[in-house]
């Protein structure tokens, strides 16, 4: 049933063909697949650059010193073009969904200003940073990077509770089709914001984490095996390795989250056809002529996952009109991916955890420096899938059970131009940034001076 708020636009415009529909929507996907990226790194990294500052400043250690310059010009670079990726996405805001944004703009409207406050404070302060760092006493320009640590974490904070909201819209009500006795606070602080926040931010340092130590296991498999690449892969790892538990535990409270507020997404994600009790885990599979096809099922797994019983009732698809039903193959694989990854990135962190237990040293085989260098891609893939898994299972809906996608999206034809605009952007941003960070990579490390003094 199409909300009357979108009534309006629709009798006045008609909605949008399926193609622009389509186009739309796969224009905002690789806007945010490319900028959540980016974002994590972003984010992430500025913990790790001050860590690693801090501790060479209290030993007096030059390896850290000189890791933590080299990764302060790559969170430079990951903050200019994630500034510019940010800056398509608040225009696609606009510019692809008016029917969401002039409905409901003024109910979400705050998370984005708040974002875009702290912002500002970020850019500020990474500019002091990078240009004061032989010009401030080591201890100011130390404190110098906090507020680009904390505003980071801020603004991912603020844009994901946005989303929240789109999943569990509050903080307004409906008189006659019209938004009244709005409540941005409210709308901010939704049912789905503690749940997602804590997920996403997790998983921009598990991402951020696995991504450097990526790059120095790399160095680690040429033979590369001095004391200041053994540091450049072990901080990341060991921050990122340690925060791998904790995102089970947060995804299994966000799981539970579902099963109350979103059961139809959480029956797509296992693939659940049937409501009752002794309801399955079920891994893998296609979901093929309204089943759920080739799948490996533990019995009663997702019953005890949700309310710790066998005799726990989980709802399934059954319950929801077809119409209104996320397509199950994509959101129940990406699903799978997501928690896949996640049990193998805590196996490797158990590896080195075990292996420093017992020797103090990172493990030396290729059987686990292979699958470290590619824990960067892991984490990446994992939190992609995650977003699909958070998107496409939310659909029809752009606003949960309030306002349909088709009916939110801009009824201009020719969308599908804006989305070829944006595929050569992202090709130029992409090639771009890989190539500055590939040189960065390549260069020798700057060593510290020697005269700095310790805080």
């Amino acid at each position: 049933m199409r909300p009357a708020l979108a009534a309006p636009l629709i009798a006045a415009t008609g909605p949008a063909g399926g193609a622009d529909l389509v186009a739309a929507r796969t224009q905002m996907a690789l806007s945010l697949g490319w900028h959540i990226i980016v974002a994590c790194l972003g984010v992430g990294m500025p913990a790790l650059l001050l860590f690693t500052e801090w501790r060479g400043l209290r030993r007096g250690d030059d390896d850290y010193l000189r890791l933590a310059r080299r990764w302060a010009k790559a969170v430079a670079v990951l903050f200019a073009v994630g500034a510019v990726s940010g800056t398509i996405l608040s225009f696609e805001m606009g510019l692809l969904w008016p029917g969401l944004m002039g409905a409901y703009g003024q109910v979400i409207g705050l998370p984005f200003a708040l974002e875009g406050i702290a912002f500002f404070l970020e850019a500020i302060f990474i500019g002091i940073y990078l240009y004061a760092w032989d010009r401030l006493s080591p201890r100011a320009h130390l404190l110098s990077g906090v507020p680009v640590m904390v505003a980071g974490v801020a603004s991912a904070f603020f844009v994901v509770s946005a989303n929240a909201w789109m999943n569990q819209p509050r903080g307004f009500v409906l008189q006659g089709g019209r938004v009244t006795h709005v409540s941005p606070w409210a709308a901010m602080f939704n049912p789905a914001t503690p749940p997602q926040t804590i997920h996403m931010i997790v998983a921009v340092f598990m991402v951020s984490g696995f991504a450097t130590a990526s790059v120095y296991a790399v160095a680690l498999l040429r033979g590369r095996r001095d004391r200041y690449h053994r540091l450049g892969f072990l901080v990341p790892f060991t921050v990122a390795g340690a925060l791998a538990p904790v995102q089970i535990l947060v995804g299994d409270y966000a799981a539970r989250f579902l099963a109350r507020y979103q059961p139809t997404k959480l029956a797509a994600m296992e693939g659940l056809t049937r409501t009752g009790p002794h309801a399955p885990l079920s891994v893998g599979g296609i979901f093929v002529d309204g089943r759920l096809r080739h799948a490996f099922e533990i019995p009663n797994g997702l019953s005890l996952l949700v309310g710790y019983s066998p005799d726990t009732v989980v709802q399934g698809l059954d319950r929801t009109p077809p119409a209104d039903r996320p397509p199950v193959t994509p959101v129940h694989l990406c699903f799978d991916a997501m928690v896949g990854i996640g049990v193998l990135l805590l196996l490797l962190a158990a590896w080195l955890a075990f292996s420093w237990w017992r020797r103090r040293e990172i493990p030396h085989s290729r059987l686990f420096l292979w699958p470290a260098a590619a824990s960067g891609v892991l984490a990446a893939v994992a939190v992609e899938a995650g977003w699909v898994v958070t998107e496409v299972g939310r659909q029809p809906w752009v606003v949960y059970g309030r306002l349909r996608t088709a009916d939110a999206v801009n009824p201009a034809p020719h969308l599908w131009a804006g989305l070829l605009l944006l595929v050569a952007v992202y090709t130029v941003l992409t090639v771009s940034t890989v190539y500055v960070l590939r040189l960065m990579a390549r260069a020798r490390p700057v060593a510290a001076p020697q005269e700095r003094e310790t805080a």
